[in-house]
This record gives C-alpha cells, sequence and structure tokens, in this order.
C-alpha cells in the first residue's frame, strides 16, 4: 500500500557561530546539528503514536549550513534555510512548515519566516539581537523557548523580541525552563518533549497546551508580560473531543 504523502514538514536548524566562513566538520564532529537528533526523533515518534502509523504525514529535515557562522551582513545560514524552503516548495507542492531551530538555528528561523511555506516557529534558545526585524513574522505563530540561566544568548532579547513580533502582528509565545542551559543538556528530556509538543501542536498533529493557546491568541497591544509562560507551570493540552479536535483550539 502506498504510503500517503506528508501532509505538514518541520525544518530542523543546528546552532553555529557568531563568525566562521569554513564548512561545519562532518557526522558526529559537527556536535550542534548532533544536539538537534534527538528532537527530530521525538517528533517522528510523537505523530507515529498520534496516528498509529508510521509517522509519514510529518516530513521532518535538518538542513545543513554552507558556512558555521552568521557571518555579519552575509547572513549566510538564512540564505540556507530560504534554500532549503524553495526545494521543499518544489518536493511537495506546498506544505505548511514549521521552523525549529537553536540557538544560531533559532535567527535563521525567525528570519526565514517571511517564506509563504512557513507557518510557525519554535526557537530553541535564540539568538535575537535587538535590532533584528520582527515584521516578517506577522500571521505566523512563534513561540521561544528559553533557559533563564542561558549565558550564551539572552533570555531578555528572547523576550523582547516575542513582544516585539506581537506588536508586528505575530502570534506569540515565550516560555522558560528553569536550571537549564543553552546547549539544552540539563532538562534535556523536557526541551525535547516541550518542543515537539509545540511543533506538532502549531501543525494541528496534536492539542496544544492550553496556556500556549491562550497566549498565541493574544492581541497585538497585550502588556509586555503577557503571553510569558513557566515550563513547570503549563497546563495541560486540552483534550481532544469525539471529532479529534481539541475542545480548547485557538480561534
Amino acid at each position: 500500500m502506498a504510503q500517503a504523502p506528508p501532509s505538514a514538514a518541520v525544518l530542523v536548524l543546528h546552532g553555529g557561530r557568531e563568525t566562521g566562513l569554513k564548512p561545519p566538520p562532518p557526522g558526529l564532529l559537527n556536535l550542534p546539528a548532533v544536539r538537534m537528533r534527538p528532537f527530530a526523533r521525538s517528533l517522528v515518534r510523537a505523530t507515529r503514536d498520534s496516528r498509529g502509523d508510521d509517522g509519514g504525514r510529518l516530513l521532518v529535515r535538518s538542513t545543513r549550513y554552507t558556512h558555521r557562522g552568521w557571518n555579519g551582513a552575509r547572513e549566510d545560514p538564512l540564505h540556507d534555510v530560504l534554500r532549503a524552503l524553495d526545494a521543499l516548495q518544489d518536493e511537495t507542492g506546498g506544505i505548511p512548515v514549521v521552523l525549529l531551530g537553536h540557538s544560531m538555528g533559532g535567527r535563521a528561523a525567525l528570519r526565514a519566516a517571511g517564506h509563504p511555506l512557513v507557518t510557525g516557529v519554535v526557537g530553541l534558545a535564540p539568538w535575537c539581537p535587538p535590532g533584528d526585524p520582527v515584521t516578517q513574522l506577522a500571521g505566523r505563530d512563534t513561540v521561544l523557548i528559553h533557559s533563564s540561566r542561558d549565558r550564551t544568548t539572552s533570555p531578555e532579547g528572547t523576550r523582547s523580541l516575542t513582544t516585539r513580533a506581537r506588536q508586528a502582528g505575530a502570534h506569540t509565545c515565550f516560555i522558560t525552563i528553569r536550571d537549564s542551559d543553552h546547549a539544552m543538556l540539563r532538562r534535556a528530556p523536557s526541551w525535547h518533549r516541550l518542543a515537539t509538543t509545540v511543533v506538532t501542536g502549531l501543525l494541528g498533529l496534536t492539542p496544544l497546551p492550553a496556556d500556549v493557546t491562550e497566549a498565541l491568541a493574544l492581541p497585538m497591544d497585550a502588556a509586555a508580560t503577557d503571553g510569558t509562560l513557566d515550563l513547570d507551570q503549563l497546563r495541560p493540552a486540552a483534550e481532544p473531543d469525539a471529532s479529534g479536535a481539541a475542545s480548547a483550539a485557538r480561534a
């Protein structure tokens, strides 16, 4: 029996460096890419569990960068992501895509959100410089997750971008993870579960946590502190009703 074509896709974007023109090292030497493998595996498993099949309806892809660094105005990873999205559009004919990016990959995901395939962005400890644009996030679901103890990228910078993006018309949510780190090694299972729940929820494959649903529905002029959540206090997702839809679906 032929496998049904995918109905949605996730593009997984690993971290990198502020500068670096050499290509990332291959295989296991590319530690930022290795760090994202458990997220990809978790996404496939979650889709399989929710649908009782092989997970084929969710296409999970990873993007390899041409250069290790962002490299200032060159914005090298951004162009890599846009090329990957164009290739995905040619391959599938156009299906909704959520970008899942860590650190530099989170910055690339946020910047590439204006691509027509992208419906949502999930940033893990994203790099959010103060001057980065947010207008490309208008109409997109944008969930940014950060450790409160991150010393590599700024949780406050992420919180600020979340607010600016909402004011520009994005549907935003900021979630803090206590007692973790930038590399997502401390409390790693929590990172994997939360990212998987949010990505599949944004794609409509599983219910979103109720608090995330409410945060994404906040108006553009909501207070800066609104939509800021703590992982350890999140309410669970709404239970599906008889039709399979979440009873607290976002308007």
